[in-house]
C-alpha cells in the first residue's frame, strides 16, 4: 500500500547532511543554508534555459547545458559578479526589484516566482531571527470531521507527515496505525515501500508532485529538523529521490487527480483537494473524491463495505477509534 511498513528511519546522518543539495558534507554544518538553497534554485532554472529561448544566439559549443551566468546576468540587468555570488550562496540580499528581474529573465511561472521570493526573503533574515515552527497539531474538531466524512480523507503536515486520517483513507492507502510514528509520511512511503510502485499508476508523477510540495513547504525553513531527517534518509536510500530532488521542482499542488491500483477493488481514479486548517500555515486536510454515480464512486463504496465487514469480523463493530486521532497531540518531532 501507499502507507506500508518499511525499515526504521536512521535519522539525520553524521557527517552533516545537507538537505538542500542532497549531499553529505564533511566538517561543520553549513552556516548559509538559506542563501545556498536560493543559489541552487537559480542554478537549476538557469540550466533549463537555452539561448534561443531568450532571444540569444547559441554561439559556440557549450560545456554545460543552459545559459551562461554572464548571459543571465545581462538579461536581468545585473553584474556577472553579483549574480555569481548569488548562485554561490554568498551573503547577498537581493531587493524585490532584482528578484523581479531574475524571475523575468528565467521565465519563471507563478509558483516558481513565489518560491524565488520566499527563498530570498528567508536568506535575508539574520540567523538570530530564524525559528523552527512549533509541532503541528490537529484540532479535535478536525478529527471529528474526519470521522463523519464518507470519502477518504487525512490531515498531512507541511513535511507530508500523516497526522490524522479516517477509516476510508486507511482502507485506500494502508493503515498508519501499523507504522511507527516517525515513518507516517507520504514521501517516505512512496520511495521506501517496495510495493508503492505497483500500487500507484504513474508512480513518478506522484513522486514529482510530493517532492515539489515538500520543496514549496520548506522554502522558508530548509534546515527544519524534520525536513533534514526526511530528505537525508531518502537521499541516502534512493537514487531516484536524489535525481528528482536535484531538479528543484516546486508545486503548491492544492488539487489534482490520482489513480490508485487497489488490490481488492482495482483501479480507482480520484480527484484530490487540500484545504488549509484554521490558524495559519501548517497542516492541511487532504480529501479524495469521486464523481457521484461513477464507477470510481462505486469502488469507494465497495471499499467502505469491505472495511466495515473486516471491522465486524474482528469483533469491534465500529470504526477503529485510532483512525482519526493524532499521537500525543502532534506529528513527528
Amino acid at each position: 500500500m501507499l502507507l506500508s511498513q518499511h525499515s526504521d528511519l536512521h535519522g539525520t546522518t553524521s557527517p552533516t547532511f545537507d538537505p538542500a543539495r542532497g549531499a553529505t558534507i564533511i566538517g561543520m554544518p553549513d552556516e548559509r543554508p538559506y542563501a545556498r538553497e536560493l543559489g541552487d534554485f537559480l542554478r537549476s532554472r538557469r540550466s533549463r534555459l537555452r539561448p534561443q529561448d531568450v532571444g540569444l544566439e547559441p554561439g559556440g559549443r557549450r560545456k554545460v547545458p543552459g545559459l551562461r551566468r554572464e548571459e543571465l546576468a545581462l538579461l536581468a540587468g545585473l553584474s556577472t559578479d553579483y549574480y555569481q555570488r548569488m548562485e554561490q550562496g554568498r551573503d547577498v540580499r537581493p531587493s524585490d526589484d532584482i528578484l523581479d528581474a531574475l524571475a523575468g529573465a528565467l521565465n519563471l511561472d507563478e509558483e516558481e516566482r513565489g518560491h524565488l521570493f520566499t527563498l530570498a526573503h528567508a536568506a535575508r533574515r539574520s540567523p538570530a531571527g530564524r525559528r523552527h515552527s512549533a509541532p503541528e497539531r490537529v484540532p479535535p474538531s478536525t478529527r471529528h470531521l474526519l470521522q463523519t466524512m464518507g470519502t477518504p480523507a487525512l490531515v498531512i503536515g507541511r513535511h507530508l507527515d500523516v497526522l490524522a486520517w479516517n477509516p476510508l483513507a486507511a482502507a485506500l492507502l494502508g493503515d498508519p496505525n501499523n507504522i511507527p510514528v516517525a515513518q507516517r509520511n507520504l514521501l517516505l512511503a512512496l520511495f521506501l515501500d517496495p510495493e508503492a510502485r505497483l500500487r500507484c499508476a504513474n508512480w513518478e508523477g506522484f513522486a514529482v508532485q510530493y517532492i515539489g510540495m515538500l520543496r514549496a513547504a520548506v522554502a522558508d525553513d530548509p534546515m527544519h529538523p524534520r525536513a533534514t531527517a526526511i530528505v537525508g534518509e531518502l537521499s541516502i536510500r534512493s537514487a531516484e529521490f536524489r535525481r528528482l530532488w536535484a531538479r528543484h521542482d516546486v508545486r503548491s499542488s492544492i488539487h489534482g487527480t490520482k489513480t490508485f491500483r487497489h488490490p481488492e477493488v482495482g483501479e480507482i481514479t480520484l480527484t484530490w483537494d487540500t484545504y488549509a486548517l484554521p490558524g495559519g500555515p501548517g497542516p492541511m486536510l487532504l480529501v479524495y473524491t469521486a464523481a457521484p454515480g461513477s464507477a470510481d464512486a462505486e469502488r469507494i463504496q465497495l471499499l467502505a463495505s469491505l472495511h466495515a465487514t473486516r471491522t465486524q469480523k474482528a469483533g469491534d463493530g465500529r470504526p477503529s477509534h485510532a483512525m482519526a486521532r493524532e499521537v500525543d497531540g502532534r506529528g513527528p518531532r
